[in-house]
């Protein structure tokens, strides 16, 4: 079965250039041109991924989104944010309200569609070495992408997980913020710093008590804590 994409955005360009990409990717494009009509598919039809323009008639993209990340039927959907260059307030907000990552109009549709390729790799895959991680009353199931604190299940999407995982696997040492961002979001070039802040941000709020195993190392990044 091909991997679904939803494509959300009023614009029909966009939709028609991002849907031939897509399909030449391999993928097969599902489309909204609403906030409301996207959440309807995003319910019925549970795609892989989700591109989402933040200016949209009747619900915007932040509603959208906020929405989404509150049902647990979709709260684990990697979401793309499409965002104007100069709508910085609305990239950072996007981010905190649980968006995996954002791109930038005017966009390459080929960039687009390589940070959708590395959004689902993370859903797919995780590193070999050990499937099963417990630290302390964390535990971290990484074939089945499911975090628990104590008997509690915790709803990540699949960047906030990644990030955990990459910290707990290197626990005790130091993680810059741009090496953050080269191995979680796959950045070649890391230029916004503050995506890792908002995501640890997020992630911290998801683990309650048990973010105190996850500091930050000021003017560097983060560590989760060593045991003892």
């Amino acid at each position: 079965m091909k991997t679904k994409i939803l494509v959300v955005d009023d614009e029909p360009d966009a939709l028609e250039v991002l849907g031939f990409k897509l399909r030449e990717a391999g993928y097969t494009p599902i489309f909204a041109k609403d906030g409301t009509r996207a959440l309807a598919i995003a319910r019925d039809e549970r795609p892989d991924l989700i591109v989402l323009d933040l200016m949209l008639p009747e619900v915007d993209g932040l509603e959208v989104c906020k929405i989404l990340r509150r049902d647990a039927a979709t709260a684990s959907i990697p979401v793309i944010m499409l965002t104007a260059r100069a709508a910085e307030m609305d990239r950072v907000l996007g981010l905190e309200l649980g968006a995996d990552d954002y791109v930038t109009k005017p966009f390459s549709p080929r960039e687009l569609v390589i940070r959708i390729r590395k959004q689902l790799s993370k859903s797919r895959t995780g590193d070999d070495q050990g499937s099963h991680l417990r630290i302390g009353e964390i535990q971290i199931d990484v074939p089945r992408h499911v975090v628990q604190v104590g008997t509690k299940a915790i709803t990540l999407t699949a960047t906030e997980f990644r990030l955990l995982e990459i910290l707990a696997r290197r626990r005790g040492r130091v993680q810059s913020r741009d090496r953050l961002l080269q191995d979680v979001w796959g950045y070649e070039n890391p230029i916004d710093s503050r995506t890792v802040d908002t995501h640890m941000r997020r992630l911290r709020e998801k683990l309650g008590e048990a973010a105190e195993h996850l500091e930050t190392v000021r003017g560097v990044g983060y560590r989760f804590a060593a045991e003892g």
